[in-house]
């Protein structure tokens, strides 16, 4: 079995090995994953060792690592919108959630390769799991424009941003949001949610969204960008043009 470790900011994972086919998610820096399959000397199919997800991504995004670093958890988490790195001679931003690996005293590594870190981060294990927290990760991620299949804040779609929020506070949560639907424990009723449930939206057929409930009937969720609206009973309704937006399907509680 072979692992590898992302190295540079983000490594897209795409449904097929194709620059041109749909991106499913992102593998954030510092993140690992299991090699399932090669194609050619570019392309791997890979498993998220956070989240399980497989994809398609490129050699060029990535290093070789052995398994115990690969399966090494990761405590430490950048807590800037874009925080400033250092490995070997390359510098970079990485994201919001990137993974700090084996992080001390601001140096740290990937596998045998050593980085210095100079950006905000914190041990998302020490952090408590509140919804002031939440509220205050969630709302700095407030105009972040929606990208299918992101996890940054060059882009985001609704289950990434939902499980990037919870990542910080050290609760891996899945990838897609009917994976989300599926955690937790049930809250029976609307009336009954607390702030920090997820609330989940279908198309009649299949759950197709997820939100962050805030309180005061208040949802915040990534929808076109990362925004706040009205929620009651029945879903979702446009803060902007008063119209409802998504169907209520159900609502759980991960806290």
């Amino acid at each position: 079995m072979e692992y590898v470790i992302v190295n540079l900011p983000a490594a897209p994972l795409r449904r097929k090995p194709n620059h041109r086919k749909e991106m499913v998610s992102q593998l954030l820096f510092g993140e690992t994953a299991e090699v399932l399959k090669e194609r050619g000397d570019l392309w791997l199919k890979v498993r998220s060792l956070h989240d399980g997800y497989e994809g398609w991504t490129t050699r060029t995004l990535l290093q070789f690592v052995d398994a115990p670093t690969a399966n090494t958890r990761s405590s430490f988490v950048a807590t800037g919108m874009l925080n400033m790195i250092n490995i070997g001679d390359r510098q970079m931003n990485i994201p919001f959630g990137a993974s700090l690996p084996f992080l001390e005293n601001g140096k740290g590594r990937l596998g045998d390769q050593a980085y210095s870190y100079t950006g905000t981060n914190w041990d998302r294990d020490k952090q408590g799991k509140n919804i002031e927290l939440i509220h205050q990760l969630a709302i700095s991620w407030m105009n972040t424009p929606y990208l299918w299949g992101g996890r940054t804040p060059l882009g985001i779609d609704c289950s990434g941003f939902v499980q990037v929020i919870f990542k910080m506070i050290g609760i891996d949560l899945t990838r897609d949001a009917w994976q989300q639907a599926q955690e937790g424990s049930i809250v029976a009723k609307y009336r009954e949610s607390l702030p920090g449930d997820l609330a989940f939206f279908d198309n009649r057929e299949d759950i197709v969204h997820v939100g962050i409930l805030l309180g005061d009937n208040k949802i915040i969720h990534a929808s076109g960008k990362v925004r706040t609206d009205e929620i009651d009973k029945k879903g979702i309704i446009n803060s902007e043009t008063g119209k409802r937006m998504l169907r209520l399907r159900a609502i759980r509680r991960i806290m």
